[in-house]
């Protein structure tokens, strides 16, 4: 697991976040659910960038040290690495499955990706 701090801003528009330790690297998010999404997504993609460049990562400060304005939030934000490295670069596989017939029909009638289905549920339920 990999912690940096993260600065949180609250504009009229959305949530501006700001990694201090990472030259600054921002992202937005319209609320705060999409905020943390999109600051653990760049966290990760940092991180992989400076590893598949061989280079360090940042020390990451102290939440002492990192200064925040009293109307902003300091957030630490935490990910397993080896699982984003896993995400980002995971090719399909095949699986076999079993549904109830008529789910099947009516998913043909429908013209339903099931494939995009199956994987929009499982990222539903396993909260990635």
């Amino acid at each position: 697991m990999v912690i940096y701090y993260a600065v949180f801003n609250f504009a009229e528009d959305g949530i501006n976040v700001v990694f201090p330790d990472l030259d600054n690297a921002a992202t937005f998010g319209e609320n705060m659910h999409e905020a943390l999404y999109m600051a653990k997504d760049l966290l990760a993609g940092w991180l992989l960038d400076a590893e598949d460049e061989k280079e360090a990562f940042p020390v990451p400060s102290d939440h002492l040290s990192i200064p925040v304005a009293p109307e902003d939030l300091l957030i630490p934000i935490e990910i397993d690495l080896a699982f984003y490295r896993k995400k980002f670069n995971s090719k399909p596989i095949k699986k076999t499955l079993t549904i109830p017939s008529y789910l099947n029909d009516l998913g043909n009638e429908a013209k339903i990706n099931f494939s995009a289905t199956l994987t929009e549920a499982l990222k539903e339920k396993l909260e990635v």
